[in-house]
């Protein structure tokens, strides 16, 4: 298929009756929270580029449809079954019929003009992506396979060693491997993105490091020095050391990530999460930070119980992922979440040009350097 440059750049201002038109029809109360996004605040937001670089879908039905819909995404990155080569490549399968079948819904995304090909036609680019290296299994060759099938994104390793490197729950971390050098060097020739999310210290460091053709990338990750010692956050010499190397760090979302007490009437909230991308930028600059969730579109609160959602993750994950329950962030749990971070950060002070980059701007420029 023939592709189109249909916009040149992040200043376009085409009137684009974009994805997720619907949340700026809605009736917003004049006085409210004060993240209630102002005419402005929605105007700037229909005009940027909005990029979830981990939101997690697992039943893609018509209530999640609806909730693609209401966040006014340009586009996210999503996570599929990474058990195996074998798995990996029935998943992609998948993801390519459900896009077809859904194309007043989704575009796939290979190349970064397939995200504003997203926004002119009013639906959401999907790049695909697995959160382990180990569907690589041992042969750098499957890498080709993969990437021919639509893959742009792979993080090295998950909580745990594989043979590429060393996850951030592994008790020694060894960083990379041979093998994972070598990998490492196949993703940045073809273009599939290093993420560095899950790995350990080490492991981060020389995904950093090794990543030379194209730097790597922190895709839902958390400040440590706002949660310290929390084992899924980096270290601001992390942080500094991945947007030295031209990287990207994008803040998760996820309750007790952000911090201690989430939940209904708890004492992290939005503005603890306004508070991790203000120290984000601080450390990393205005050009290296985004946004992502890394749970479902429609959020969690609507679905999850403690039995389904939370006493199963104890089973996983230790003590040092500090599990809370409920785990959300209520005004992060809605449709509407990025819309209400983009008000916070311009009543922070923040201008208009850089709400727009961490809305996704910068994430568009880190994908034209990487994926092409």
């Amino acid at each position: 298929m023939k592709r189109r440059n249909l916009l040149k750049g992040l200043g376009a201002t085409t009137a684009l009756s974009g994805f997720g038109a619907g949340i700026f029809d809605q009736a917003f109360a004049s006085t409210g929270p004060d993240y209630t996004p102002s005419a402005a605040t929605r105007a700037l937001y229909q005009r940027a580029m909005v990029i979830d670089t981990l939101a997690v879908g697992y039943e893609w039905d018509d209530v999640e449809f609806k909730a693609l819909k209401d966040t006014g995404y340009t586009g996210i990155q999503t996570s599929l079954n990474n058990r195996n080569f074998s798995v990996a490549l029935d998943q992609l399968n998948q993801w390519q019929h459900r896009i077809e079948d859904n194309p007043d819904k989704m575009h796939l995304v290979e190349k970064t003009d397939d995200f504003f090909t997203a926004k002119e036609k009013g639906v959401c680019g999907v790049m695909l992506g697995f959160q382990n290296g180990r569907v690589v299994e041992d042969d750098v060759d499957n890498l080709d396979i993969l990437y021919r099938l639509g893959t742009r994104c792979i993080q090295l390793t998950y909580n745990h060693r594989n043979l590429i490197g060393n996850g951030c729950l592994e008790r020694v971390d060894g960083g990379l491997s041979d093998f994972g050098v070598q990998v490492v060097e196949r993703m940045n020739e073809l273009g599939i993105i290093v993420d560095l999310s899950h790995c350990g210290v080490k492991t981060s460091y020389d995904g950093i490091e090794f990543s030379k053709g194209a730097p790597a990338a922190f895709t839902h990750t958390m400040c440590e020095a706002l949660v310290p010692g929390h084992v899924r956050a980096k270290t601001d010499h992390q942080l500094k050391t991945m947007s030295d190397a031209g990287g990207m760090t994008g803040i998760n979302m996820i309750g007790y990530f952000v911090g201690p007490n989430p939940g209904p009437g708890g004492e992290t909230n939005i503005h603890t999460y306004v508070e991790h991308i203000d120290h984000a930028v601080n450390v990393c600059g205005i050009d290296h930070v985004g946004m992502c969730t890394d749970f479902q579109v429609r959020g969690i609160s609507t679905w999850a119980t403690y039995e389904n959602w939370y006493e199963p993750r104890t089973r996983v994950y230790d003590d040092r992922y500090r599990l809370r329950w409920p785990s959300w962030i209520p005004e992060l749990d809605e449709p509407q979440r990025f819309l209400y971070v983009a008000e916070l950060l311009r009543k922070k002070g923040y201008s208009d040009d850089a709400v727009e980059k961490i809305l996704g701007g910068n994430w568009i420029r880190y994908f034209r350097e990487v994926i092409g």
